[in-house]
């Protein structure tokens, strides 16, 4: 230990004792960089998970005079730093989404704060702006600070223009950023950064309690199998973690029916009001295992985190060692990690890669929508005069703002064009595109110089890392495979009708809904939704294997339920569909009948990119055929090819409807949906 300035150190060491008692020690370079923070002002700190980063700036909050600002990205995150900061004695507030923002900012005009915990989101918001030069910011800590460079594994926008706050800060406010997964090109990102002078504490990466191992298991089925099979051996509670939202929820229900106490974790609507009562169930060890997506990579500190493992494989090695840092923090504990592969790797990391800024034509389409509006566009009316999705949107939107060639009035919600020139940065988008690409294929970015021969993982050791975790048999991957082939997705009805010529009803709730659907599979996925891609795009019709499996579906599904008559969405480009739906109700003894016919006005409904195109689309393609009846109330299942937006599905059945047929059932061969997650 280099200690420079003994008051700060015995201080410290004071504070340090009071807390953990009297035999408590600093880390290898913890003091080293509480002193650097109180210093040289300007202090980046990049360390092993579970080294102790927020002691760091816990014991500088106690030290310095004023209030400390931590910018952190999770809120799960913020709640396990406030209630270790309390421990300090700290006096702290949560300023986020979920505060009653006017509660906080008087608690600390009134000097009744000691840490604030905020978002960059939050940070931005006018209210907190409006206020920021007024606090007495006493420290500046940015947790997870590779998220504020471009280079970085989890860059987000928003950290992205918190260097616009550490340069407006007066020169004598200590800053400190940490991290645990930041590689060479991003900490001298950081340091540019932070400005002059900057302090780096960088140690070894490597996690002495982690033993890991490279499971090379190719198919869905035998990672399901492998997982079944073995979670339950596993000392502890953990984590598995996959790239995408649709994963967590399938694997976790499959493992909960194979009797393993596990939960979905992630940002998905759905799961939104049960977060925090899976968080406080895993805090607790009642929960066997999360499965979860990154949203649980960052900074969640439970310290007897037993095993990680990962059904597919991370975006960098940096990432890796983000999430496998979850396990194995407690003092003395063991814990395993085991990385899967699969063949979906590749295509899901090049998604994200790809979807990870605007294009060109995307950022000039909000442009123009904007230079052509007199008073401003909101969110909705940008999208009324932009074909591009939702997501591609709101992330012009962003890039666009960052870059100030577009503002927004807070109050109205509307978004204007700024003066400022505009200039498309894609070869900046594309040299990073291509440095994230050639991560995930070296996965040799971290740059850790100290890494040896660990002893621990299966690369040292030549055996598995614990004794009766077996490999599944044949015969149990099979029964697993079968399993995975009579998976189905369910297609949930629109509740709500566009805001384009309704002709159904003047409000826009749909007064009578299709049922709840049914597709066959996921497009492209292994089993039949590789046959349906092969059958519609290559071969002459869709192959009776299929028709047979979505008779049998149908039958177990629909039952007895009155439904006499099988339609189809049309298409003016071939018959597939309509040969498909024949079969089909021929298997099903029902009436087929073409109760709908396709205009040739409009484009594709797959070039259409956001809801308002898509069902302006659909009510403009879609009609009822004039010399076609059925009985009234009569139930009809509504078959097409693909589902996506599910507007065409729900213009179809509202077109049904209004000529009084009964229940509207919609089945569909595969999902299409190009949400990832």
């Amino acid at each position: 230990m280099i200690i420079k300035d003994k008051t700060i150190y015995n201080k410290a060491y004071e504070l340090l004792k009071s807390v953990y008692g009297p035999d408590a020690t600093f880390h290898e370079g913890q003091y080293e960089a509480i002193e650097a923070t109180l210093t040289n002002k300007r202090t980046i700190v990049v360390q092993k998970t579970g080294w102790g980063k927020s002691l760091v700036y816990f014991i500088a909050s106690r030290m310095v005079k004023g209030m400390t600002i931590v910018i952190s990205p999770l809120l799960v995150l913020m709640d396990n730093q406030k209630e270790a900061a309390e421990k300090m004695n700290l006096k702290c507030a949560l300023l986020d989404s979920r505060a009653d923002k006017d509660e906080i900012l008087k608690q600390i005009e009134t000097g009744n704060c000691d840490v604030l915990f905020t978002t960059p989101e939050t940070l931005y918001n006018p209210q907190v702006q409006a206020v920021l030069p007024n606090m007495n910011i006493g420290l500046f800590v940015v947790d997870e600070c590779h998220c504020i460079s471009d280079w970085g594994h989890d860059f987000r926008l928003n950290y992205g223009k918190i260097n616009r706050i550490l340069e407006s800060l007066p020169q004598n406010v200590p800053v400190l950023g940490t991290t645990a997964t930041a590689n060479d090109r991003v900490v001298e990102d950081l340091k540019r950064q932070f400005g002059k002078d900057v302090y780096v504490s960088r140690g070894p990466l490597t996690r002495e309690s982690l033993h890991i191992e490279i499971l090379k298991l190719d198919s869905r089925a035998k990672r399901y199998a492998w997982l079944a099979e073995n979670v339950n051996k596993l000392p502890g509670v953990g984590i598995v973690y996959c790239l995408t939202q649709r994963d967590c929820d399938r694997l976790s229900a499959f493992l909960c029916g194979r009797g393993i106490n596990a939960r979905a974790y992630h940002s998905g609507s759905e799961l939104k009001d049960e977060i925090p009562e899976i968080e406080e169930k895993f805090r607790n060890n009642r929960i066997k295992v999360l499965v979860a997506t990154i949203k649980m990579g960052m900074g969640y500190d439970k310290d007897d985190i037993g095993f990680v493992i990962h059904y597919q494989m991370p975006s960098s090695i940096v990432s890796y060692y983000q999430q496998i840092g979850r396990a194995g923090r407690k003092e003395g504990a063991e814990a395993y990690c085991y990385l899967m592969t699969g063949k979906e790797d590749r295509d899901i990391h090049e998604y994200f890669i790809k979807n990870a800024f605007p294009s060109k034509e995307q950022e000039e389409s909000v442009i123009s929508a904007l230079e052509n509006a007199e008073n401003g566009l909101t969110k909705n009316g940008l999208s009324h005069e932009s074909n591009i999705s939702i997501e591609a949107l709101e992330r012009s939107i962003k890039f666009l703002m960052n870059q100030n060639i577009i503002y927004q009035d807070w109050e109205t919600k509307k978004y204007f064009r700024s003066v400022n020139p505009y200039h498309f940065m894609g070869d900046y988008y594309q040299e990073i595109k291509k440095i994230k690409i050639s991560e995930y294929e070296a996965m040799e970015a971290l740059n850790d110089r100290q890494a040896t021969d660990c002893g621990k993982c299966f690369n040292c050791l030549h055996h598995e890392i614990i004794p009766g975790v077996v490999m599944p048999t044949d015969d149990y991957i099979l029964e697993i495979q079968d399993y995975l082939g009579n998976l189905y997705y369910t297609i949930t009805p629109r509740k709500r009708w566009g805001e384009v010529n309704n002709p159904f009803d003047r409000t826009s709730i749909i007064e009578n809904t299709n049922e709840e659907g049914l597709a066959l599979s996921k497009s492209n996925d292994a089993g039949y939704g590789e046959m349906v891609a092969y059958d519609k795009y290559r071969a002459d019709a869709f192959r009776k294997e299929l028709v047979d499996k979505s008779v049998s579906l149908l039958k177990e599904k629909i039952g007895d339920e009155g439904y006499t008559i099988v339609t189809n969405i049309p298409s003016a480009r071939n018959h597939k569909v309509a040969d498909f739906a024949r079969q089909v109700a021929d298997g099903l003894g029902y009436e087929y009948k073409e109760l709908l016919t396709v205009t040739g006005i409009g484009e594709q409904q797959k070039n259409m990119q956001n809801t308002f195109y898509q069902y302006k689309n659909a009510l403009e393609k879609i009609k009822l055929a004039d010399d076609q009846v059925f009985p009234e109330g009569a139930g009809i299942i509504l078959i097409d090819d693909l589902v996506d937006s599910k507007w065409t599905l729900t213009v179809a059945g509202g077109l049904l409807k209004s000529r009084n047929a009964g229940k509207v059932f919609p089945f569909c061969l595969a999902d299409s949906s190009r949400s990832i997650g």
